[in-house]
């Protein structure tokens, strides 16, 4: 029986919250969790959206890469 390990390179993920607080607070928790399997941030990109009614919205994108 052969076990293989292949490690992953790259991770990209996307979050959404209504307050940047919570937003904040969501991609502190993966960056936690990516360290276990050696994934450091390579890139954020955010943004946020305004609707009709006033009310704010904020996504960011996470660009995760293998640590060297």
């Amino acid at each position: 029986m052969n076990i293989e390990f292949d490690l992953i390179e790259d991770k990209i993920e996307f979050f959404d919250a209504g307050d940047l607080r919570s937003l904040e607070k969501k991609i502190a928790a993966q960056i936690d969790i990516n360290k276990a399997i050696l994934l450091s941030v390579h890139s954020v990109s955010h943004q946020m959206h305004v609707n009709e009614n006033g009310q704010t919205y904020f996504t960011a994108v996470v660009h995760f890469k293998r640590k060297k």
